[in-house]
């Protein structure tokens, strides 16, 4: 286990904070809508003492820039594109929990070189791709609620989020990344994740991809999960039972030794690609 470090990148003018810890092959870490890289605490201590794990604060989130005006999705894929190059300097292992999944389907559309394989968790193609219109509308609805709220009353706090409701120990890290969130920066990420349909990037990726999900995710159904797993070439599907929309968090032993395993098949399969 390496210690964590917090650093910056410099992308296009923007300043991106990430952490970083470990050495080794490189796994990069995606978060998800209205938290920053401080959500893969748990990840950034138990897998850097095989990985150099990376964590990013997307535009907008964490100690990151805000997110200027006119950005849009391919804006996020290309920073991350940044942070790849600086923080590691080769294709990378990326993992994408939620939003960060859609995130990091654009980053294979538009940088298939820094891909070494995905993991997309409790994931979407884009809410567009990947629900049906009515539901899209609802959350549209529900977001624009949350941030018209008084002042003093904003809780960015998505519901489904834990099969169980929070791990104790992870409260304390939610409180404080929900203090953190800057309500134009979500909401325009989130404005972004309705309109987003990847589903035509999905045939076309060509590195290996686990899609690893809780089997009680409320937000992310597990039919998402099937359908992303019958349009991705060669998708591995795997379940992680009892568990809801943030798996890292909820369930971080079983998330990990998931991601492991994966990182580690993916990396024998190019050994012996070499080797021949």
């Amino acid at each position: 286990m390496g210690s964590i470090r917090v650093e910056q990148a410099l992308v296009d003018g923007l300043g991106i904070v990430y952490r970083r810890a470990g050495s080794g092959t490189p796994l990069v870490l995606v978060h998800g809508a209205a938290e920053d890289g401080r959500g893969w605490t748990p990840q950034l201590e138990s897998l850097s003492g095989e990985f150099t794990v990376v964590a990013w604060d997307e535009p907008g989130a964490g100690g990151s820039d805000d997110v200027p005006e006119g950005f849009g999705l391919a804006d996020y894929a290309d920073c991350l594109a940044g942070v790849i190059d600086q923080a590691v300097g080769r294709p990378a292992h990326v993992v994408g929990l939620s939003w960060g999944s859609t995130v990091a389907l654009e980053l294979y559309r538009r940088h298939p070189d820094r891909v070494t394989s995905l993991v997309l968790t409790g994931g979407y193609a884009g809410w567009k791709g990947s629900l049906p219109p009515e539901e899209v509308a609802a959350r549209v609805e529900g977001v624009e609620r949350m941030l018209d709220a008084e002042p003093g009353a904003f809780d960015p706090t998505m519901p489904g989020l834990f099969a169980a409701g929070p791990p104790p120990e992870h409260v304390p890290l939610l409180e404080a990344m929900a203090r953190d969130v800057r309500p134009r920066s979500m909401g325009h990420a989130l404005a972004l994740m309705a309109e987003a349909d990847l589903t035509d990037v999905l045939p076309t990726v060509a590195v290996p991809v686990l899609l690893l999900w809780g089997e009680l995710d409320a937000r992310s159904p597990v039919r998402v999960a099937r359908q992303l797993e019958r349009m991705i070439p060669g998708a591995r599907l795997v379940l992680i039972p009892g568990c809801g929309h943030v798996t890292n968090l909820e369930r971080p032993a079983e998330f990990d030794a998931a991601v492991r395993r994966f990182c580690r098949d993916v990396e024998g399969l190019e050994s012996a690609d070499g080797a021949r």
